[in-house]
């Protein structure tokens, strides 16, 4: 019994040994080298185990192999034994167990890791970690992009891991958030020493069409295009170019952002605080355009000071028509200074206030009466425009076109470009508006012909037409209607075909309306006011006398007179 027992307990141990003695496959052991012959190192793993390793697998990428008999290493077991009796091992599996371990507690403290970047793969490239391939995407490898990464091959580095998954094998990196984090304390550092209203030199770094980076040693800072100079600035490079080295003035810093706002302009001495005492309301200067837009022009008077032109300010005769039409960019024009608001750093010019009103020229030059010649500029529905002295346009009105007849009936005769005299009837300034008329160049035959004549004056007439509602006659070339009633006192002579083309009549003029032109005439008129003129010379018909014979004796006396 006590000899079984103590077998059982010798073959336990026996085993026990066996177990501690022989390495378990698919683990990490260690191992000594004892030889290497035809470029591999043979190590001994224990238990009389001996496995082979292709030297390469002890090289780091681009490196070679640093191995020597004698060395202790670690290995992968793959297989206790294969074929030829000769244990299966690993060192780039045991580098890469070994490596994932210490890359998982990296990545669970987040700290970084070291590794070296070897090759390049679609969107990125590989890193070796101490025995895992990791990939590291482009947009990974710096904070800009980045050309050329020759430089960065084989170059020991830190390296911060994205993501991971050991089931996979995957490793993602990044060596662009080492330098953001390292860029980022910089930063701090430079921003925590910067004050606003602080002067620091900076190099161009970078320009754009609304400003350009400066870099004052770590940190960028923008300089915008608006706070580069007192003068308009079209394009920050008209100023500046990249690399050169400037002299900027802090302007603001964002504590939370870490943006710095620069200045150079500040630097130099604000034009806008002499603007009042060097150009004084109504002040004529000499300026050049810099801008022109659709509502007017800008016109720098220095630099730094620019006033703007408003389009209506322009010119006194050039109405709606595009600034560009009559000035041009960097013309050199006379201005004058209309008005100044210093707070809102705005000078409203005039152009046209440098030259006199050209109607106010116009009225001085060309009274009342005064005859003028011209080009017809246009015609309309109501008259002819007239191009004058000073390019400024008179206007004939219809009415002002003819004595004879209506103004829509001879405005057909003329035609652009026609050459016609005309007679200055009223000149407005303020209005800019200057009256013309071409029938005033002759005598209004109107007025020649009822020179003299009144209203109850008897004149003698010539009949020219016989109509249904009465006849047409003539006096001094004017022409006149006589209304069938106006024909005669009695109702029965009220006939107009009882007159002819030619005779002469007297009629009695009832009203004159120099307006319209025209005589009122009546031959009934006449024959009544005779009448009561016989009547009152020669009796009434309360004395008895008819009227007859009261008109009979008168015709006797006119006809013995």
């Amino acid at each position: 019994m006590c000899a079984k027992t103590t077998m059982d307990e010798f073959e336990a141990l026996l085993q026990e040994s066996f177990e501690i003695d022989t390495p378990q496959e698919g683990t990490v052991v260690k191992g000594k080298v004892i030889a290497i012959e035809a470029g591999q190192a043979i190590i001994d793993v224990g238990y009389k185990m001996e496995g082979r390793v292709d030297l390469k697998e002890f090289a780091n990428p681009g490196e070679a192999p640093s191995i020597k008999v004698g060395d202790e290493v670690e290995v992968y077991l793959r297989a206790a034994e294969n074929a030829r009796g000769e244990a299966v091992i690993s060192r780039e599996m045991a580098r890469r167990e070994e490596a994932w371990d210490r890359l998982e507690k990296a990545y669970a403290s987040e700290e970084r890791v070291e590794g070296a970047i070897f090759g390049r793969v679609k969107g990125g490239f590989t890193v070796d970690l101490g025995g895992a391939v990791a990939f590291l995407p482009g947009s990974q490898v710096d904070v800009r992009p980045v050309r050329d990464a020759g430089p960065l091959m084989g170059l020991k580095q830190p390296f911060q891991i994205l993501k991971m998954d050991r089931r996979r094998g995957n490793i993602v990196v990044s060596r662009r958030a080492i330098l953001e984090e390292s860029r980022a304390e910089q930063r701090a550092e430079v921003i925590g020493n910067l004050t606003e209203g602080q002067v620091v030199d900076g190099v161009v770094k970078n320009i754009t069409e609304y400003g350009a980076f400066v870099d004052l040693g770590g940190v960028d800072g923008l300089l915008h295009v608006t706070d580069m100079a007192w003068r308009r600035v079209n394009h920050p490079s008209e100023i500046l170019s990249i690399g050169e080295t400037i002299k900027v003035q802090v302007i603001k810093i964002n504590k939370e952002t870490h943006r710095i706002s620069l200045g150079m302009k500040q630097l130099q001495d604000d034009p806008w605080h002499s603007v009042e005492t060097k150009y004084p309301l109504e002040s004529v200067h000499t300026g050049r355009v810099t801008n022109i837009t659709e509502y007017g022009a800008f016109v720098e008077l220095e630099p730094g000071v620019e006033g703007l032109v408003h389009v209506s300010e322009m010119s006194w005769t050039k109405k709606n028509v595009h600034p560009g039409k009559i000035v041009s960019t960097s013309q050199e024009v006379e201005v004058m200074v209309l008005e100044i608001d210093s707070a809102k750093r705005r000078v409203s010019l005039g152009l046209k206030q440098t030259q006199r009103n050209p109607w106010e020229v116009f009225a001085e030059t060309h009274p009342e009466g005064t005859a003028v010649e011209g080009e017809v500029k246009n015609i309309t529905e109501f008259g002819l425009f007239i191009g004058l002295p000073g390019d400024i346009d008179g206007m004939v009105h219809l009415s002002d076109l003819t004595w004879e007849g209506r103004g829509e009936d001879v405005i057909g005769d003329y035609r652009k470009g026609d050459v016609v005299k005309a007679k200055v009837l009223e000149v407005d300034v303020e209005k800019e508006r200057i009256s013309l008329s071409i029938k005033a160049l002759d005598e209004d035959p109107f007025a020649d012909a009822v020179d003299g004549v009144k209203r109850g004056t008897v004149i003698t007439v010539e009949v020219t037409k016989i109509e249904d509602g009465g006849i047409e006659v003539e006096y001094e070339g004017m022409k006149s209607f006589i209304r069938r009633s106006d024909l005669s006192r009695d109702r029965a002579d009220q006939r107009p075909e009882r007159f002819s083309v030619g005779d002469k009549v007297d009629v009695r003029v009832t009203n004159i309306d120099p307006k319209t032109r025209k005589l009122g005439l009546s031959i009934k008129a006449r024959e009544i006011a005779e009448e009561k003129e016989a009547v009152e010379q020669y009796g009434s018909s309360d004395s008895g006398a008819s009227l007859g014979d009261i008109l009979g004796a008168a015709l006797k006396v006119s006809a013995n007179d």
